[in-house]
């Protein structure tokens, strides 16, 4: 009964490690976009938003270390820039992204307040969380979590029952595809990889020791975080396209913005005035359980990279919300134009790293790694180039590489290395 009841507590932190504010913006705007097509665009959104972080979180139960575990077949080196780089991101992109988020629907609607007072407020908080190191996971899991789903299908169930069905004609070309470069918004397979180790650090503060028993228990909550996930995006984006001829957004608009109105629309829709406070109420949750995620995992990081110094945990703590302060400052749309390019560049290679992880051993040796993982950073060049408006000079190569138009280049690349050096690795075994 315990080890069941310890399986849902940390099933129900990883799922709000996870659900931030791109995890609950994204989805209703794709919907609403894809109109007849959702069901396509889910199952790509799925791919990169459920199936690889879930992967990555099955990764941290084989491998029950750190990040640095992830990358260090291909080089010592690289897995210690991989995970410096990794965590620089997180701390200035999707960490503060949560505060611009928060204020920008949750705090200024209400009390008109400048974004430095609420940043520096939420910052605050999210370093008391991060500084009781130990309580962290129950906290998550035993109460914010279900006020978060409590909320969360409150809005989708309700407003699947008062839309009256109608949906726009579709805008995407290719919307699986379209849903599969959504997904790489959410940030959550590099979530995966740094919640993940949050959770093994968290398991062996409880007392769980046997490694085994972690790697069930892991597993486990794993699959049902992921299930979760599938349920609330699947909701989200139906929603989101069900509500299409009941709410009309401005074109004019950003993104961003577009994301923000429709998503308190079909709060306001769905449960009249009263959305409004629940809307305010679940991004603030939300998004405040992933800043502590990212925050912890970052000090964590940097505690054991210098042997277990309390210290550098307590330092890393503070400068990580330092920077949320300032960087959280910035408008939403700023912080995810700022983010694309990253993303561009570093996704990939947090994919493969998921994928090669959580295969066996003789299929993922190190040479297989290595060549894999280089590939994949060369392939993935172009696709950053073209994000930093180099477009251009890069359109002629991008023709020359399959998926390259759609922002996929690296994929097939990777895949074909990956199969050549498993066929050369079996034929020396059989010679």
């Amino acid at each position: 009964m315990t080890n069941t009841k310890e399986t849902l507590v940390t099933a129900f932190a990883l799922f709000s490690l996870f659900f931030g504010a791109g995890n609950l913006l994204l989805p209703p705007l794709l919907g609403y976009n894809a109109g007849e097509d959702w069901m396509w665009v889910t199952f790509g959104f799925m791919i990169t938003a459920v199936v690889i972080p879930i992967l990555g979180i099955l990764a941290h139960a084989r491998l029950q270390g750190t990040m640095y575990d992830f990358g260090k077949k291909v080089s010592p080196t690289f897995s210690t820039v991989y995970c410096i780089i990794v965590y620089l991101i997180s701390i200035t992109i999707p960490s503060p992204r949560t505060a611009s988020a928060t204020h920008e629907m949750a705090i200024h609607p209400v009390f008109g307040t400048s974004p430095l007072l609420t940043s520096g407020i939420y910052f605050a908080l999210v370093l008391v969380f991060v500084l009781n190191r130990s309580k962290i996971l129950n906290f998550i899991g035993k109460f914010l979590t279900p006020l978060i789903v409590i909320m969360l299908f409150g809005v989708i169930g309700i407003g699947l029952f008062t839309s009256d069905g109608l949906m726009n004609v579709s805008s995407f070309d290719a919307p699986v595809v379209s849903g599969i470069l959504e997904g790489y918004q959410t940030f959550d397979a590099i979530g995966a990889v740094v919640v993940g180790a949050v959770v093994i650090i968290s398991l062996n503060l409880k007392g769980l020791t046997s490694f085994e028993a972690k790697k069930e228990m892991i597993r486990k909550s794993g699959f049902i975080a992921g299930l979760g996930l599938l349920l609330i995006y699947a909701g989200l984006i139906s929603v989101g396209s069900f509500f299409g001829s009941d709410i009309q957004i401005d074109n004019a608009l950003s993104n961003d913005m577009q994301r923000a109105n429709l998503l308190r629309g079909i709060s306001i829709a769905s449960l009249g005035a009263f959305g409004n406070k629940v809307l305010s109420m679940l991004i603030a949750l939300a998004c405040f359980t992933t800043a502590v995620g990212i925050v912890t995992g970052t000090a964590d990081y940097f505690k054991g990279l210098f042997k277990g110094s309390q210290k550098a945990y307590i330092i890393t703590g503070i400068v990580a919300c330092c920077i949320g302060v300032l960087i959280g400052q910035l408008n939403f749309h700023a912080i995810v134009v700022i983010a694309i390019p990253a993303l561009m560049f570093i996704y990939p290679i947090t994919i493969i790293l998921i994928l090669l992880n959580v295969l066996p051993e003789k299929l993922a040796s190190a040479k297989v790694f290595k060549a894999v993982v280089i590939t994949t950073m060369i392939f993935s060049i172009p696709d950053f180039l073209a994000t930093i408006g180099l477009a251009e000079a890069v359109s002629n190569l991008q023709d020359y590489i399959p998926l390259s138009t759609f922002s996929l280049g690296w994929v097939l690349p990777a895949v074909t290395v990956f199969i050549i050096m498993n066929l050369i690795s079996n034929a020396k075994r059989t010679i």
